[in-house]
């Protein structure tokens, strides 16, 4: 975190010019954006994009503390009308750009993978990584599946909360936990390292929304980049990562 805040700083000093652009995008977004900023540079020559990824709680308290972001992209609707309410953002920007699903995966050497929330709440699944719910939108969304389904409490107890959805990945992939919960992109990102073992219903569904931050230095590269992700050839690179449409 400390290394990020402190690129976000360094950008700060460079004197802002038409080519610029610093994203801040949900850690689910890595692969996808990564991808979005190198065909939006090259399609735009002399354009450089800086990628910022965390969850997107973090995200937000970055900006509110004056870290200098263009776009800022959550994997949620509630962050980005927290950024809204707190006047971060310009709303006449805002879209919604992506859909994403919910999904618990296991290590690839589980055998009996669990097949319903209340698995998750038997003796024999002793660890459950988690997002953060305070910070981290797939935290929430996992809380408010198994809240609806009754078994919070339990599962709580056998939660390893974690900083972001990538770091929840990345310990069930190293074994370190029994089952973790996802993004259907997440597990496709890593899918010969994690086992999908069912899909969540999540109430109201998970939607990605986009803006530009008001205190954008480059106001006019931050709003074409927003029309690029919606562009046929950003919605392309987004579904080849496993998003679908809006």
């Amino acid at each position: 975190m400390r290394k990020l805040w402190a690129l976000l700083l360094a950008v700060a000093s460079v004197p802002a010019s038409a080519a610029e652009l610093t994203v801040s995008a949900a850690s689910s977004l890595t692969e996808s954006f990564g991808e979005i900023a190198s065909a939006y540079e090259k399609a735009n020559p002399g354009t450089k994009v800086d990628l910022n990824f965390a969850a997107s709680g973090v995200l937000l308290q970055q900006i509110a503390r004056g870290a200098p972001v263009d776009v800022l992209a959550t994997a949620d609707q509630a962050t980005m009308a927290q950024a809204q309410t707190d006047g971060l953002v310009d709303p006449a920007t805002q879209h919604v750009f992506a859909a994403n699903s919910l999904w618990v995966v296991v290590p690839p050497q589980t055998t009996n993978k669990p097949a319903t929330l209340a698995a998750l709440a038997a003796p024999g699944v002793k660890r459950v990584a988690i997002g953060n719910p305070d910070s981290v939108p797939v935290g929430r969304y996992a809380r408010g599946a198994l809240q609806a389904a009754g078994i919070w409490p339990a599962v709580q107890a056998k939660m390893i909360s974690t900083q972001n959805v990538r770091q929840s990945l990345d310990y069930v992939a190293r074994g370190e936990v029994d089952a973790g919960f996802v993004y259907s992109t997440d597990a496709q990102a890593m899918r010969d390292r994690v086992q999908r073992a069912f899909q969540v219903p999540v109430a109201g569904g998970i939607n990605y929304p986009l803006a530009m931050v008001k205190d954008s230095r480059n106001a006019v590269e931050a709003k074409r980049f927003i029309a690029f992700v919606q562009s046929a050839q950003g919605q392309a690179i987004l579904h080849r990562h496993g998003f679908g449409s809006p």
